[in-house]
């Protein structure tokens, strides 16, 4: 047993010093106060507990499904449970708030619509999170395009033709709802084209693409996945595609760019961790998730869901996030747009 001396120091059954009694109470006040940092997470000891990956939308659409075939991949590399949850609610504003808000470890991701990024913040009057500032983007995993069709009514069969039909003719086109892709792509192109056109919003894509093919409403964006049966049975034409390349899924369908128009809009897909993760963490969950998205099979299992990966770097992510959410202030403002 120790005693104490009559200086105040702790000393040990031998006489020697062993510490004083002002230290001790020194660190211990400054624990209390959270002077002393806590030792540095690293990844090295990551990940001891389930991680879960917040889904923006519901299950089945796109990124969900890239979602969930990249948590079997994660799991499998970093040995460890990852829960795949969907989250759904004001355009994506529920998932992102949600892991916004979560604690900076590593074991609350994100996967989100590029337009919960990128939209969401001119579109809404009021967010309770910041994307640029409290979410750190991890990679782009993916991108899709959209192609422009119109019911077989419309006597047209390219885009220049469109374009003078609008021109001379009131159009309106169906979209999946106030800042959806479908809505973000009409709106761009008409701008640039010089036509105008009427916003004919749907819950979804379901009905939209009922409609479509009944001819209900003449003409939109959508995916061109799911409007391969439309178009192969003449039920719709298929005018074109946004984005820079021809899809291997309707290889037949120019790009808009090849009627020329300096035109590509492509949405996107993107993983994202809370603000503040551990870089050691971050990086971690970076390489392992562009590893697992460039893997060969994963790779041609999407490119046949009209999904283009593309596992970019984070920085590369910010940097377009940053880009596109600049160019939607612009087209959001000179069309009026706002949320449902």
């Amino acid at each position: 047993m120790g005693h104490v001396g009559s200086a105040g120091l702790v000393m040990d059954n031998h006489g020697g010093n062993m510490i004083t009694r002002r230290l001790l109470l020194t660190t211990a006040a400054a624990a209390c106060c959270g002077l002393v940092a806590a030792p540095p997470v690293s990844a090295q000891s990551y990940p001891q507990r389930p991680i879960r990956i917040i889904v923006d939308r519901p299950a089945g659409v796109t990124h969900d499904l890239i979602a969930r075939t990249l948590s079997d991949k994660l799991s499998a590399s970093l040995k460890q449970t990852i829960v795949v949850d969907n989250r759904v609610g004001a355009g994506g504003n529920l998932a992102a708030e949600a892991v916004a808000r979560s604690a900076p470890d590593g074991y609350t991701l994100l996967v989100a619509l590029d337009t919960t990024l990128t939209v969401n913040p001119t579109l809404y009057e009021k967010l309770s999170f910041n994307p640029q500032a409290d979410l750190r983007p991890l990679t782009i995993m993916a991108t899709s395009t959209q192609m422009l069709v119109v019911h077989p009514s419309i006597p047209v069969n390219s885009v220049a033709e469109f374009v003078a039909y609008a021109k001379a003719n009131p159009v309106s086109y169906a979209h999946g709802g106030n800042g959806s892709p479908g809505h973000l792509t009409m709106e761009l192109f008409r701008m640039m084209a010089g036509f105008s056109a009427t916003p004919v919003p749907y819950r979804g894509n379901t009905q939209l693409a009922v409609d479509l093919a009944a001819g209900q409403i003449k003409t939109g964006f959508v995916s061109p996945s799911g409007m391969i049966d439309h178009i192969r049975s003449g039920r719709l034409k298929g005018l074109a595609i946004s984005a820079a390349k021809r899809s291997p899924v309707v290889p037949d369908i120019p790009t808009i760019a090849e009627a020329g128009y300096d035109f590509v809009h492509e949405t996107y897909f993107v993983l994202l961790a809370p603000a503040g993760t551990p870089e050691s963490i971050a990086a971690l969950l970076e390489r392992e998730a562009r590893s697992a998205l460039q893997s060969a099979e994963l790779v041609r299992r999407f490119a046949e869901m009209n999904v283009n990966i593309v596992a970019s770097s984070g920085a590369e992510a910010r940097t377009r996030l940053e880009a596109d959410a600049k160019l939607w202030v612009k087209v959001i403002h000179d069309t009026g747009m706002r949320a449902d």
